[in-house]
């Protein structure tokens, strides 16, 4: 691993290339919101730096937080479960019953509480992690039952699917689900009991992602999006324009034309479609290439500790990094049906940006434990 350790020893060792691709991604991330957001800032808040401002303020402020969570022993998190646990649920529930409750879209997803706005789901996503490393972690030597290692964490999973079912934000009931299966596959949970869930769940999902009519209206537009190009198919068909425009070099920072009120939420959930308009093929390598030492050296961190709830707690936020990443760049490249997901480091959005950063800074205090002891 690489590190960085001063000579008095006062200080942990870092693992430099991960912390070098996370600051790379959160500082290219500042510049293309402020690209993608300045004319949707002018026209609305009579400001085109409005958003950039406020994703710096963000940055800063995940970097705070990954290097007080980097500082935190990752062991603490099993005392703190069930407050965090019981935390995420309140903030997911106070959505509905509160009078905090924010709705954008068509959707009930926010809370504000003064001046403060944000979305609970990213809390919830980093708690559900906390709590199934702690409870595979416990039930470790059992966790072939199927009583004990499976119906526990899929009653977990259902009692967080409620709420985000009635927002309505099914595509986080799925990227849940898939989390907690595959944080169950690597604890060691038998694959039949694995596999026993689908014969539930598949035919839940379908049900429900028939019964809207928006979302069949969404998954008959990601089969065909130019059918219906002023309708369902508009994003995903101004997306990949944005990326066909791009080229090889890109048409330049700051000189795309399909966040021009062409392609909606351009800084949030389409930011890396600016990306491919305005930085080309390259450009988009260059973030593959960045999200790729992320994964490559998070993994190494799962891999090498010792500690079966640290390996199990950095699995599960390298699981639900790479899922966040895959299905934001899918759906940009018309390879999903449409999802409202940011981007990791790169979208706007404080949420996302300072669980993330957590998440980063937790991963980074278990490769330092791991560091010590090797």
């Amino acid at each position: 691993m690489t590190q960085f350790q001063n000579k008095t020893g006062l200080f942990p060792a870092y693992d430099v290339r991960l912390l070098f691709a996370v600051l790379s991604l959160v500082g290219i991330g500042i510049v293309m919101v402020y690209s993608a957001s300045s004319a949707v800032a002018l026209k609305k808040f009579s400001s085109d730096a409005f958003f950039l401002k406020r994703q710096a303020v963000f940055a800063g402020l995940g970097i705070v937080v990954l290097v007080v969570c980097s500082h935190i022993p990752f062991r603490l998190y099993r005392s703190l479960t069930y407050p965090i646990l019981v935390l995420a649920l309140g903030l997911l529930c106070a959505v509905h019953i509160s009078a905090w409750g924010v709705s954008a879209g068509g959707s009930l997803r926010w809370l504000r509480v003064g001046p403060v706005t944000f979305q609970p789901v990213e809390t919830a996503r980093l708690a559900l992690i906390i709590y199934l490393a702690y409870s595979l972690n416990k039930k470790e030597a059992s966790i072939r039952i199927f009583s004990i290692g499976f119906m526990p964490h899929l009653l977990i999973l259902l009692l967080f699917s409620i709420p985000l079912m009635l927002q309505p934000d099914f595509g986080s009931v799925v990227i849940f689900a898939v989390l907690t299966w595959l944080m169950m596959f690597v604890a060691g949970v038998r694959l039949r009991h694995l596999m026993s869930v689908f014969l539930l769940l598949v035919p839940a999902g379908c049900f429900l992602m028939l019964g809207a009519t928006y979302r069949i209206k969404r998954l008959i537009s990601f089969l065909d999006p130019w059918q219906y190009p002023a309708g369902e198919g508009y994003q995903i068909i101004h997306s990949m324009m944005a990326f066909g425009t791009g080229g090889w070099w890109g048409a330049g920072i700051g000189k795309g034309y399909q966040k021009l009120f062409y392609l909606p939420e351009p800084h949030t959930d389409f930011v890396f479609a600016v990306i491919g308009e305005e930085m080309g093929f390259w450009g988009v390598v260059l973030i593959l290439g960045l999200y790729g030492m992320v994964l490559w050296r998070g993994f190494r961190i799962v891999s090498g500790c010792s500690d079966h709830f640290g390996m199990l707690l950095a699995a599960g936020i390298m699981f639900a990094l790479a899922l966040q990443v895959s299905i934001n760049m899918g759906v940009c490249l018309g390879l999903l049906p449409t999802k409202g997901l940011t981007l990791p480091f790169l979208s706007y959005g404080g949420t996302s940006l300072l669980l993330n950063m957590a998440g980063i800074g937790i991963l980074m205090n278990i490769g330092m434990h791991h560091a010590r002891r090797a």
